[in-house]
């Protein structure tokens, strides 16, 4: 699940008006935080935003394909971003939004399973 360097500061670049978006090396792959929130990851050069029931759709209708990490058969919640995400800052901040809700979500949904 290799990034190369060059991959990773374009990601970070295009993300860069959102502001607030932190990398973290893991698994061989990058994970992307905003404001401390998980929404995407990095891996094999290519980038993923978490998905859920509510979103999964979009990603479905663009053509995305879900991580499916170590050639495993079950994917992740997480799904790649169409390509054009991956060459217009505002394309890509849609999709980011996309996946902060997910992420939102299943935050919300992990609190109310503790109270």
């Amino acid at each position: 699940m290799a990034v190369s360097p060059d991959f990773l500061d374009m990601v970070l670049e295009l993300m860069e008006p959102l502001g607030g978006v932190t990398h973290q090396k893991m698994f061989g792959g990058v994970g992307l935080r905003r404001h401390g929130l998980f929404f995407a990851l990095i891996a094999e050069d290519a980038l993923y935003m978490k998905v859920d029931a509510e979103s999964r759709a979009d990603f479905e209708a663009a053509g995305c394909e879900p991580f499916m990490p170590f050639g495993g058969d079950k994917p992740m919640s997480y799904w790649s971003v169409p390509l054009d995400a991956l060459e217009d800052p505002s394309v890509l901040a849609e999709w980011a939004a996309k996946g902060q809700d997910a992420a939102l979500r299943a935050q919300a949904k992990g609190k109310k399973r503790k109270a």
